[in-house]
């Protein structure tokens, strides 16, 4: 899918300022298309994100029956086929980078009486399947899936699938998403068993189309109940700006001095919050304004000021509700006051890149201060200066690294080259511009 490398420079910058908004969130945008094509009747989603990942979803539920659409003023409209009425795919399903579509798919397709090719780039070819598989297998689906648990790998469901009861060995909203979404189409109540909190943003949806689905506090665990064979009905969803998006121009005001910078209409679900939590904890000045709910979704304007940070140990029980926005957070810690420890990451050897030693190897070569733990990073910060800069990074097709180094790229002394900046697209295609516009 990046054929062609775009390599592109981030310079020292003058302060930040202005007032920006972000794409919509990823999440949602996924999860939006998916229970709309799962409805009867016309669904219309405002704010989608339009980045690769979830165009590469759009593709899929297309190929599965549903109508997506797009007007001409960027209003999506998706007419359903039903819960149970997903159809045959003439062809591989091509996820491209988009791990969250290949899982939560996957879960779709399990219950179903279909079998889909699944398929995707050389990134993600390389990402392990084997946590979605087993539930998925539990259940009554057949995958035979390339050495690893890798892609490509075909699915076949089953219909009626088999209700289960799964506890999630790991924490992980894909997983849970993927079993909840498969007991759409299943007879009887399949119950998932969260022992640590992830992003809720598949409970808050299913719900608002309609489905009957319960979750309940059990000696401090999550139990989420959905009844099975629902029927969805078509809503009008507004895609708030996604929270890991914002995080880059967040932390880039809190870096380059003299900064002020407000990113509108952002989505600030507690269980994707957590990156705000840690930099408020490492002194950083952040405001939210105007909360308000769009669509069952807690949404706020952030305002971020240059802050003097102090470097602390990351609590590892927020590591779910910031999975995301470790990469950059990584950079804030790179400019903090003293020692900031991250530990609790190991997700994050599986995502687009093993974002710990890619990053580890990406801040040395701008000459911060680096430990590579097998679960995190030890970093000492400059305390506000800039650091040398003068390399070029290696973002291994991975769209958070990229504009992770970008965004360090703005305080260093020398131009720091990013290898290849087109995988931004897979989430936030205006990237680049935002960053001149605040210059």
């Amino acid at each position: 899918m990046h054929a062609s490398p775009r390599p592109l420079s981030f310079a020292r910058s003058g302060p930040l300022s202005g007032a920006v908004r972000v794409p919509g969130d990823k999440s949602i945008s996924h999860r939006a298309l998916m229970l709309s094509a799962l409805a009867v009747g016309e669904s219309r989603i405002d704010g989608l994100l339009e980045g690769e990942d979830v165009l590469a979803t759009a593709a899929a539920m297309r190929a599965m029956g549903a109508t997506v659409e797009r007007d001409a003023d960027g209003r999506w409209t998706v007419f359903g086929v039903g819960v149970g009425g997903l159809l045959q795919p003439e062809s591989a399903l091509d996820m491209g980078n988009s791990g969250t579509s290949t899982r939560l798919l996957m879960g779709l397709v399990a219950s179903h009486p279909i079998s889909a090719t699944f398929t995707g780039d050389a990134s993600l070819s390389r990402r392990p399947m084997n946590r979605v598989i087993e539930p998925l297998s539990l259940m009554g689906a057949d995958v035979t899936a390339s050495p690893g648990g890798r892609l490509p790998l075909m699915l076949r469901g089953l219909c009626p699938a088999v209700p289960i009861a799964y506890r999630l060995p790991v924490a992980s909203a894909q997983v849970k998403s993927a079993v909840l979404l498969a007991g759409l189409n299943t007879p009887g109540i399949t119950r998932v068993i969260e022992p640590v909190p992830t992003r809720d943003h598949s409970e808050r949806m299913l719900k608002g189309f309609g489905a009957d689905l319960t979750v309940e506090l059990e000696n401090g665990e999550r139990h989420i109940r959905i009844r099975g064979e629902a029927e969805l009905k078509p809503q009008r969803i507004t895609v708030p700006g996604d929270p890991s998006s914002a995080a880059f121009p967040v932390v880039a005001a809190l870096v380059v001095p003299g900064s002020a910078v407000t990113v509108e209409n952002v989505g600030i679900n507690p269980t994707r919050a957590g990156l705000y939590e840690v930099l408020r904890m490492m002194g950083a000045e952040i405001a939210f304004a105007n909360p308000r709910e769009v669509g069952g979704e807690p949404v706020a304007d952030i305002t971020a000021c240059f802050s003097t940070l102090s470097g602390i140990d990351v609590p590892p029980e927020l590591a779910p509700s910031m999975i995301d926005d470790f990469p950059v957070l990584f950079v804030a810690a790179a400019f903090a006051q003293g020692r900031t420890v991250m530990r609790g990451l190991e997700e994050l050897r599986v995502k687009e890149s093993d974002r710990i030693a890619t990053m580890a190897e990406g801040l040395r070569a701008i000459g911060a201060q680096v430990e590579e733990l097998s679960d995190g990073l030890i970093i000492d910060g400059t305390g506000g200066d800039p650091l040398p800069g003068g390399a070029t990074i290696a973002s291994r097709l991975d769209h958070r690294i990229a504009m992770s180094m970008a965004v360090a790229g703005l305080n260093c002394h020398q131009p720091v080259q990013v290898d290849d900046m087109s995988p931004v697209a897979t989430s936030f295609p205006g990237f680049t511009s935002l960053i001149e516009q605040l210059q």
